[in-house]
């Protein structure tokens, strides 16, 4: 009995850490790395960048209340 209990403990833990890991670490990665490289990607990476986006959109969702980068205003030059 002690033993089921244990085993369900370890499996709600790595549950926890798995749901962490999807709705909260690894759209704070891809938050950080389409802010830093937005601007001068190549059309490979940037393919990359939106595969990422479609995976991780639940927990973007969650974090763009907290976390929003604008664009950077454009300059024209004349």
């Amino acid at each position: 009995m002690n033993l089921d209990l244990d085993t369900n403990l370890i499996i709600l833990i790595i549950y926890a850490a798995l749901a962490g890991a999807y709705f909260l670490v690894m759209p704070a990665i891809v938050y950080a790395y389409l802010k830093t490289r937005w601007y001068v990607v190549s059309s490979i990476e940037r393919v990359f960048m939106y595969f990422l986006m479609f995976l991780f959109f639940p927990g973007m969702l969650v974090l763009s209340p907290f976390l929003n980068f604008r664009p950077r205003k454009q300059q024209i030059e004349s």
